[in-house]
């Protein structure tokens, strides 16, 4: 096990400053893209929970997000208004409030993978095919041990 010391602690050389960093700068970087789309980048996160069945429900998309009900239930309210995404209420139990992408919803969220994809082929075009399965490798190991403790 690798443990890193308070007293030699070093930003640069830290997951957990490197990772947030990483997801900031990216962040940053994907502003363009989403410049000219009718959905911010969190929006379109959320809509690429719901094309990949990670979330069907305002709950799950929270959890997936990471952000607060109230500001998944804006985020689903927006997209709802722009005819991205559609509710409907669960047959089985009329509680639970299903989501889903409509055409225009799928359309969208296809369109501004493509970019993003293209985006990250940019940022990584120096680095060998092999160093960056292995990065996505490592990532997920670390993705699956956080959401046991999460």
């Amino acid at each position: 096990m690798v443990t890193q010391q308070p007293d030699s602690y070093d930003p640069e050389r830290s997951v957990g400053y490197l990772t947030k960093r990483v997801f900031q700068l990216a962040r940053i970087g994907m502003e363009p893209i989403f410049e000219h789309e009718e959905v911010t980048h969190v929006q379109w996160t959320a809509l690429m929970a719901l094309l990949y069945d990670l979330a069907g429900t305002a709950a799950e998309l929270s959890r997936h997000l990471c952000h607060d009900t109230g500001a998944t239930t804006r985020i689903v309210d927006t997209l709802e208004e722009h005819g991205l995404i559609a509710r409907s209420r669960c047959t089985e139990d009329r509680r639970v409030v299903r989501l889903s992408l409509t055409d225009e919803g799928r359309a969208v969220a296809h369109r501004c993978k493509e970019k993003v994809v293209a985006q990250w082929d940019v940022w990584l075009s120096d680095w060998a095919p092999e160093d960056v399965e292995q990065m996505v490798d490592y990532l997920l190991r670390l993705r699956n041990k956080l959401e046991t403790v999460a």
